[in-house]
C-alpha cells in the first residue's frame, strides 16, 4: 500500500509541478517542445513494453486489440467533442482530458503491476510526460480560456488526486482481477496513451519545436528503453 502510494505520488507531484509552471511562467516554445517531445518518447516506449505487450502475450490479439482500440476511441471521440465546442483552443482542455484518460488505466495499470515487482519504466514514463502535458495544458488554460490561477491550478490537483486514488485502488484490488481483466487495462491505458500522443502531444510538440524534435523523442525512448532492461 505504502509503494503504490508512493509510485501514484510519483506520477501526481509531476504533473503539479508542471501546471504550476504553465499557470505562472511562459516557457520559451523550443524548450516546452522538447519536452512534450522527450515525453512523447518516453511513452511509446512504455506503452510497447509495460502496457501492450504483456496484454497481447496474455490475452491475445482479439481482447487486446479491441481494449486498445477502445481506449484509443474513447479518447478521440471525447477530444473531437472538446474541440468541436471550443475550437483549436482547447488544446489545454484536450491535454487536460488525455491525462486523466489515459491516466486513469495507466495508473490503474502502474498499481496492479507493483504486485509482480515491475512498474518502474512506466512510473517514468508517466512522470515525464505529465510535466510537458500539464505545462502546456495549463498555460494554454490561463492564455486562451483566461482561467483564474487558483482554478486552473486546482482542477489539475484534483487531476492528480483522482491518479494517486487509482494507483493505490489498482494495488488493493490486483488479488481479485483475473489476468484477462488485468491485460484489458493494460492495453485499454495503451490506445488511450498513443491516441494522446498522435492527436496531441505530438502534433503540438513539432508545431511549437519544428522538425529537430524527433531527436528529442528519440531520445526519450531510448531512456525509457534502457530503464527497462
Amino acid at each position: 500500500m505504502v509503494t503504490a502510494l508512493l509510485y501514484g505520488l510519483g506520477t501526481a507531484v509531476p504533473l503539479l509541478v508542471g501546471a504550476a509552471i504553465g499557470l505562472r511562467w511562459t516557457l520559451p516554445k523550443a524548450l516546452l517542445a522538447s519536452l512534450m517531445a522527450f515525453g512523447s518518447g518516453t511513452m511509446i516506449a512504455a506503452v510497447s513494453s509495460e502496457l501492450f505487450a504483456p496484454a497481447f502475450h496474455q490475452a491475445g490479439v482479439l481482447i487486446a486489440g479491441a481494449a486498445l482500440l477502445a481506449g484509443a476511441g474513447v479518447y478521440v471521440v471525447a477530444n473531437h467533442l472538446i474541440e468541436t465546442r471550443l475550437g483549436p483552443a482547447a488544446i489545454g482542455w484536450a491535454l487536460m482530458l488525455g491525462t486523466i484518460l489515459d491516466g486513469v488505466p495507466e495508473n490503474t495499470a502502474l498499481g496492479v503491476s507493483l504486485t509482480a515487482g515491475g512498474g518502474l519504466v512506466l512510473l517514468v514514463a508517466v512522470a515525464v510526460g505529465n510535466v510537458p502535458e500539464a505545462i502546456g495544458g495549463a498555460a494554454l488554460m490561463r492564455r486562451e480560456h483566461d482561467f483564474e490561477r487558483a482554478r486552473a491550478f486546482g482542477l489539475w490537483a484534483a487531476t492528480g488526486a483522482v491518479l494517486v486514488l487509482v494507483t493505490v485502488l489498482g494495488n488493493s484490488l490486483a488479488d481479485n482481477l483475473s489476468p484477462t481483466h488485468i491485460s484489458t487495462v493494460q492495453a485499454f491505458a495503451g490506445g488511450a496513451t498513443i491516441a494522446v500522443l498522435a492527436d496531441s502531444l505530438m502534433p503540438e510538440a513539432y508545431r511549437e519545436g519544428g522538425w529537430w524534435v524527433g531527436m528529442a523523442t528519440a531520445a526519450g525512448f531510448l531512456v525509457a528503453f534502457v530503464l527497462q532492461d
